[in-house]
């Protein structure tokens, strides 16, 4: 590559780039991975580790107890031996001397210095010797459990090891027999020694040495009576007061499995307990130790092997994020240049573009592969925008020029935003030339009910006819409204996604002229209310109306229903103000009620001058009690009302015929007929009151009125 394809860096380039967000993305999922792996290969390491030492421990204090066992087992065979040797030392006739028998037990024999306590006994149980301490004693202070031992033998002729012959923890003691044979072979007599439970010769306190507080050594029986323990004060205790020792022993009760020869290990969540037994006589060696506590020391340096390895792995992200983040400069520093290529690079609506920067002004990385490759593509792309810019910047004036000065308004939105907005629609529409370009089109309008219903129009005259013709009213910018007749095309035929060309025309002048002509023709010029033309248009739609929806029957002894209530009002005494005060007088007492009737009515109904001083009210949807009292209270506010002209005050009232719009009343003429017919009641009543006529009487009464004299 030349250099002309690598320029230098920009002399005001960084020297760090900070990488994108796909570069940290790979340098989170690589520290990512460097932690899950080091988390999971200190979890083996620490794992395996556990369960090595745990079977070297379990294989170590298994070979303990075996050891243990058999020692024991050893002595008691020994035991057996020196007995043997006393045995062979008693002739037939020394069970016949007891003076050469005591001389031989005393003083002849050294092993019998072995035992405890020695006892000679015949064949017939008589017993010959019985010999504790080195001194003599009476037969009769023999113990039962030891003459049981003596008489087993001479029955069986085999050696025996009798089981504990407790008493008192000191006086615990085992009880070795040895038959005594004629020359032919027949017992002649028995011979036992006894061994404390604590001797040398058979558990010495020695045994469970040295203590330790996380293992215990323990011998026990069978029937689960400790025999040695490392603590002297649970010695003839039971071993199901034993913590971690009792449910193994309690297992092996239930199995009633021999725990002879091989050691056993059982593994507890926090005991490990070894057993290994002894067949003669029948007892149990176990090392019971404290889990946790044996494991203490692994667990220290499995702590100190966790944080060893935290710190590698931190170490190595550490590595990792720094090789990574100096591998991805190249890339960094080409996201960085790009980014200033396209910064801003036009105005919104395309009127007014920004130079792009020069080639020679972009810092571009030096870089082979991808990198050196898009490098290439951008200052391509740079040469092409220059490009593209001129010939932009010649259609744009030419565009601009247009718009300046174009009779007619035109925008263009896209999207609902106005994109470009020209000279003579700012002007329309009361803002300053550009001051709407980028806004939303929203603004143009009062509402936004006005925006969604002008909307939905456009969509169903472009989905018809491909274009939009209308008229329009926007609001200014100083919230007056301008009506315009709008033209729309789409920038691309049939598509309004691609853009939107409007063309406004200012028709504000004509509509306003065109909506004040319409309401002169409606409504009176005096009151200011609708005129009569306009209350029977009004009226007839309403019955027109009624004669559509269904009505449901009225129940009985109801009222028929009634689609709203009509008020005729004619002035009482209005001729007495015109003769004395003048017409204008009778004027303004015209337009002084008018606005009393709208007041009290807008909010339910309208109200009309008929002609001359005859008003009417229409209450749509009105109930009968409902339009009874609004006539009752229009009826007091013109009778409290006392105008005064030319010095003199004047009593007027309203007299107020009132009908019911129901289903015989099918025509404006029939309604009105029905109204003025209750009015003239209520003048014939006396005047200034209300009175209510049903259609049925109306209607009977306007046949005899309309029929022959």
């Amino acid at each position: 590559m030349t250099p002309q394809d690598h320029p230098a860096p920009h002399p005001d380039a960084p020297g760090w780039w900070m990488p994108g967000a796909l570069v940290l993305r790979l340098v989170l999922v690589a520290v990512m991975a460097v932690v899950a792996s080091g988390a999971v290969s200190a979890w083996l390491v620490t794992r395996a580790s556990g369960q090595e030492a745990m079977r070297r421990m379990v294989s170590q204090q298994t070979d303990e107890v075996e050891v243990v066992a058999r020692l024991l087992a050893s002595k008691i065979e020994q035991s057996q031996k020196v007995l043997r040797t006393v045995a062979a030392g008693i002739t037939p006739g020394m069970l016949d001397s007891p003076s050469t028998l005591e001389w031989l037990l005393q003083q002849g024999l050294p092993a019998v210095q072995f035992f405890d306590a020695m006892q000679v006994a015949r064949d017939n149980g008589e017993l010959r010797m019985n010999l504790r301490a080195g001194r003599l004693q009476k037969a009769s202070e023999l113990d039962p459990a030891e003459r049981d031992a003596l008489r087993r033998t001479l029955v069986d002729g085999k050696p025996l090891v009798s089981e504990l012959i407790a008493g008192r923890t000191s006086e615990a003691r085992v009880m070795f027999t040895m038959p005594l044979h004629r020359d032919d072979g027949t017992v002649l007599g028995v011979v036992a020694g006894a061994l404390r439970l604590q001797s040398q010769g058979l558990l010495p306190p020695s045994m469970a040495l040295p203590a330790r507080e996380d293992s215990r050594l323990i011998v026990f029986t069978r029937d689960g009576t400790i025999l040695s323990h490392s603590d002297p004060t649970r010695i003839m205790g039971q071993v199901r007061d034993e913590p971690g020792l009792a449910p193994v022993y309690a297992q092996w009760q239930t199995q009633a499995q021999p725990v002879v020869g091989r050691g056993v290990t059982h593994v507890q969540p926090d005991h490990v307990v070894s057993m290994a037994g002894m067949p003669l006589p029948q007892w149990i060696v176990a090392r019971v130790s404290h889990s946790q506590a044996l494991l203490e020391p692994l667990q220290g340096a499995q702590r100190e092997a966790w944080w060893l390895a935290a710190a590698s792995m931190a170490l190595c992200v550490l590595v990792v994020a720094l090789l990574m983040g100096w591998m991805a400069q190249p890339l960094a520093q080409l996201t960085h240049s790009a980014r200033r290529m396209v910064q801003q690079p036009f105005t919104r609506g395309g009127l007014a573009p920004q130079p792009h920067p020069a080639p020679d002004d972009t810092a571009w990385p030096r870089a082979g592969g991808e990198v050196g490759a898009l490098v290439q593509v951008f200052r391509r792309l740079l040469q092409q925008a220059g490009q593209q810019q001129q010939h932009m910047a010649t259609l744009n004036g030419q565009f601009q020029a247009i718009l300046d000065n174009a009779s007619v308004g035109i925008v263009i939105s896209r999207q609902g935003m106005l994109d470009v907005v020209g000279r003579q629609a700012s002007v329309m529409l009361g803002y300053a030339p550009g001051e709407l370009v980028g806004r939303p089109a929203r603004v143009l309008y009062a509402t936004d009910a006005d925006y969604l219903r002008l909307g939905d129009r456009v969509q169903a005259e472009f989905a018809a006819h491909g274009t939009f013709d209308g008229d329009v009213c926007f609001t200014r910018k100083d919230g007056t409204p301008v009506w315009a007749r709008v033209q729309g095309r789409g920038v691309q035929p049939g598509e309004l996604a691609g853009g939107t060309v409007w063309i406004l025309e200012d028709i504000t002048a004509a509509r306003e002229a065109q909506v004040q002509h319409a309401w002169e023709r409606s409504h009176d010029a005096l009151t200011q209310l609708y005129n009569r033309a306009a209350f029977d248009e009004r009226l007839g739609l309403l019955l027109a109306e009624r004669s559509t929806r269904p009505r449901a029957p009225a129940a009985a002894g109801q009222e028929p229903y009634g689609d709203g209530v009509v008020l005729f009002m004619d002035l009482d005494h209005f001729t007495v103000v015109n003769d004395i005060a003048g017409h204008d007088a009778g004027d303004d007492v015209l337009r002084h009620v008018a606005r009393l009737l709208e007041s009290q009515v807008r909010q339910i109904g309208w109200a009309a001058r008929l002609g001359g001083d005859e008003f009417a009210v229409v209450l749509p949807g009105c109930a009968l009690a409902r339009g009874q009292a609004v006539a009752e209270q229009l009826r007091q506010s013109v009778a409290a009302w006392e105008p005064s002209y030319q010095g003199r005050s004047f009593t007027l009232g309203v007299s107020i015929g009132l009908v019911v719009l129901d289903a015989s009343l099918q025509d404006v003429p029939s309604v009105l007929y029905a109204a003025d017919m209750a009015c003239y009641d209520a003048k014939r009543a006396g005047r200034n009151r209300v009175e209510m006529r049903h259609a049925s009487q109306a209607t009977a009464s306007g046949r005899m009125a309309l029929g022959p004299a």
